[in-house]
């Protein structure tokens, strides 16, 4: 059986509360979501920048996606088998921090865990229990040893066929840093921006902060907690868009790049740092590491917070780690 749960997991912007109204916000759809920058009411004089702004979510779309045969992401795709394939400076530093992050992570965050959701049937909403030879064949085919780095020559190449980069667990995020810097070169000081109410960027504030419900249809209206947020970012990952049930076993469509296998125990995982992309990538790997990883990981990297929910503890949220810029009420 199949099924989808859209929703899991939502922000709910403080400021689209009765006063909304006063706020000044533009929109655009780009990544298959909806970004958004929000002005203080007497920044209009900003809302040109704003909409410059939105001009960076449709320029990394077309550096990053991998349903346009053009990008430079798929083309890489369908080359870097061959041969060392020359890349852009941003697309080599972007698969450097992916590096990085995924060292961090203990494996994991990984971006080359797309052939491992293929087998699964999640990228076709099909999902199944594949057979052990097949995720043995896709598990080969995965994990960031198999993408080597030319960092002198910014080149970027796969040690075997069928290996594939993806940045659906960052792209939103580094979307939105990228907007972010093109606003503060415009002179912005204030503003928050949106992908999709799952990767949010506090740039400065207003009063005590920025403020973000987070809310989980397994608590109904209720919200879980409430952030303040002050000059930082926010990435949340679910488990419940999409799984499986099996024999009476769950299995979302996470899939764990370490052994292959769906993560499971984590519901959903909040995290703020200090920019989008750190905490889009993040809130993936603790979703597949779990408070354990969170807590390792928090402690070695001080300025990270992270809130999970765990299957079976729906309302008691564990928090773990400080961000100097966010106040949580939970």
């Amino acid at each position: 059986m199949v099924v989808s749960r859209r929703g899991l997991f939502a922000l709910d912007f403080g400021v689209r509360s009765r006063t909304s109204e006063q706020w000044l916000r533009v929109h655009r759809t780009a990544m298959a979501c909806r970004f958004e920058v929000t002005l203080p009411p007497d920044d209009a004089v900003h809302v040109p920048a704003a909409y410059a702004a939105l001009d960076e979510a449709d320029r990394i779309e077309d550096l990053l996606s991998v349903f346009r045969d053009h990008t430079e992401v798929s083309r890489l795709n369908r080359t870097a088998a061959q041969g060392a394939v020359g890349v852009s400076p941003e697309l080599h530093a972007l698969i450097a921090l992916c590096v990085r992050l995924h060292a961090a992570t203990e494996g994991a965050f990984d971006i080359t865990s797309t052939p491992l959701s293929r087998c699964w049937g999640f990228l076709q909403r099909e999902g199944r229990v594949p057979d052990p030879d097949a995720l043995d064949a896709a598990r080969r085919l995965a994990g960031m040893a198999r993408v080597k780095l030319g960092d002198g020559e910014g080149t970027v190449m796969f040690d075997r066929p069928g290996v594939e980069l993806s940045f659906g667990a960052i792209g939103k995020g580094y979307a939105v840093d990228r907007m972010g810097a093109r606003l503060r070169r415009a002179g912005v000081e204030d503003a928050l921006i949106s992908a999709g109410g799952s990767s949010v960027l506090a740039m400065g504030c207003r009063g005590a902060g920025w403020p973000v419900d987070i809310r989980s249809p397994l608590t109904g209206p209720e919200r879980l907690a409430r952030l303040t947020l002050r000059r930082g970012a926010i990435g949340t990952s679910g488990a419940g868009e999409q799984f499986i049930v099996e024999s009476g076993r769950r299995y979302g469509h996470v899939i764990d790049p370490r052994t292959g296998v769906p993560a499971d125990g984590v519901v959903s995982c909040t995290v703020v740092a200090g920019d989008a992309a750190h905490a889009d990538a993040l809130s993936t790997a603790f979703l597949i590491g779990g408070p354990e990883l969170a807590r390792r990981y928090c402690d070695a990297h001080r300025g990270t917070l992270a809130l999970l929910v765990l299957d079976g503890q729906p309302r008691h949220p564990r928090i773990l780690g400080y961000h100097p810029g966010a106040r949580i009420e939970a």
